[in-house]
């Protein structure tokens, strides 16, 4: 029976393994072992911070939009109580974006939100 030779396949994944670390310092980028568990931890860093930056562009937005609505003289708060009020669903990214790029259309959601807030008070 011949025998199997497996030099090619295992240097082709040892290939690939540090070819995926480079850039990483010491050992870690250059043997495989110590390559291989740096990139497994790197790969679970990379999971969980795509879930992180969901979230942190959520609150970047959230402050932008209370800059914005403060200078009106509202607070975040009651802005998006007056935006459900006035039954307007755009979402936080875009009134984020609105409130940066194009202030006349954030302004006009802004009335039409405080209107619909003073309406209800009276």
């Amino acid at each position: 029976m011949a025998r199997v030779k497996r030099g090619l396949a295992a240097h082709a994944r040892h290939k690939k393994v540090l070819s995926a670390a480079k850039g990483f310092r010491g050992r870690s980028s250059k043997c495989f072992r110590p390559a291989l568990e740096r990139l497994e931890r790197s790969w679970q860093y990379a999971y969980r911070d795509r879930k992180v930056r969901k979230r942190s562009f959520r609150g970047l937005w959230i402050q932008r939009i209370n800059a914005a609505v403060r200078e009106v003289g509202l607070k975040y708060s009651t802005f998006m109580h007056g935006l459900s009020k006035a039954k307007i669903e755009v979402d936080r990214k875009i009134l984020a974006r609105l409130a940066v790029e194009d202030r006349g259309a954030f302004d006009a959601i802004v009335l039409k939100a405080k209107k619909e807030l003073e309406s209800t008070t009276k």
